[in-house]
């Protein structure tokens, strides 16, 4: 389910940052790569915001 929410934002570009998502066996690896710390910060944060996001949707809609 997170996967599925977070794919479309691995497919844009970004200025500073590159972002690459595997899912497997029910694990979730985010690869980000950036060019400073604010880019990677930034990155970071988002994805985190928008996993969240989608779990906590997931966890509403199950109910």
């Amino acid at each position: 389910m997170v996967y599925e929410a977070l794919r479309p934002e691995t497919g844009r570009d970004v200025p500073k940052a590159h972002v690459s998502m595997v899912s497997r066996r029910n694990r979730l690896t985010l690869g980000i790569a950036a060019d400073d710390t604010s880019a990677l910060r930034a990155a970071v944060n988002s994805y985190l915001r928008w996993a969240d996001v989608a779990v906590r949707v997931g966890r509403e809609v199950k109910r």
